[in-house]
């Protein structure tokens, strides 16, 4: 039923495996390897189709430079900023207080309620595009960065609430019932008992939901439109031209994108780690 363990199968079969494994790691980031070699070639490369091999000279800093400070990079990711922070703060806490009632109180319409949080995720996005931009377009939300949080936190609260729910729902229950019997309020307990022993989950679940919201492309298209307040995965774009694309400062603009989930993730690497993992293990 489950898969044998390397280190307990054939030699040869070791070796093979130790073989692939650089390969496919190598295919894995060999877009990533492309986007960052694109971002230090300097334009006279791709003008002359010199995509792929070495580059005639070092430009970096050059790219670079010009995405600060000869274009709107930094509004865009001012722009990301106050959009993501926002929504993933918002469905984080939202989805706690959706997890405690749903994982804590027992009601005949629990499971029913919870499957409506759940069948959420299950809906392409795509087909609501019209009808989310229409709306957004009746309340005055249309290229608003608050249009734009409303909504992502309106999307990611499904999923949040599965996770939280499950979560909460592996906590030990004797806490909360001798809270009870001590007369203290249900606002407390989860204030100062449940809300506590979730530290490891929220951690993990503003990693993933931070790191969702600040790749967003689609929504970030459909629902916004210029500097004001699109995000840099759509500001990116800004630096095609009428004719040509700038590859290098796109390339340059794309691994300045990828910096703040990247770092996220590593700051908070160990409460990820924790809140993955919490409970697979009795």
């Amino acid at each position: 039923m489950f898969p044998t363990p390397i280190a307990k199968t054939s030699r040869s079969w070791q070796i093979t495996y130790q073989s692939i494994l650089p390969l496919a790691l190598i295919l894995w980031l060999l877009p990533l390897i492309a986007v960052m070699l694109f971002s230090i070639k300097p334009e006279g490369d791709f003008v002359g189709g010199n995509y792929w091999s070495v580059p005639s000279r070092f430009a970096g800093f050059e790219n670079y430079g010009r995405v600060f400070f000869d274009s709107d990079m930094p509004r865009y990711l001012l722009n990301s900023l106050l959009i993501t922070i926002p929504t993933a703060i918002g469905a984080v806490a939202l989805s706690c207080m959706t997890g405690f009632a749903l994982g804590i109180y027992r009601f005949k319409l629990n499971l029913l309620v919870f499957f409506l949080f759940v069948a959420g995720n299950f809906v392409p996005f795509q087909i609501l595009m019209v009808p989310v931009r229409n709306l957004t377009l009746e309340m005055g939300l249309y290229n608003t960065k608050t249009g734009l949080v409303l909504f992502h936190i309106a999307f990611q609260t499904g999923f949040c609430t599965l996770f939280m729910r499950n979560f909460i729902r592996q906590l030990p229950f004797p806490l909360i019932e001798a809270a009870r019997v001590e007369g203290i309020a249900e606002w407390r307990i989860f204030w100062y008992i449940v809300l506590p022993l979730m530290k490891p989950a929220i951690a993990a679940l503003s990693v993933l939901v931070f790191t969702f919201i600040w790749n967003d492309y689609f929504w970030a298209v459909v629902l916004t439109q210029g500097v004001e307040s699109q995000p840099v995965t759509a500001g990116i774009t800004s630096f095609n031209a009428q004719y040509r694309a700038a590859y290098h400062l796109m390339s340059a603009g794309s691994i300045v994108a990828a910096l703040p989930p990247v770092a996220m993730f590593f700051l908070m690497q160990k409460h990820f780690i924790a809140g993955l993992t919490l409970g697979a293990v009795k």
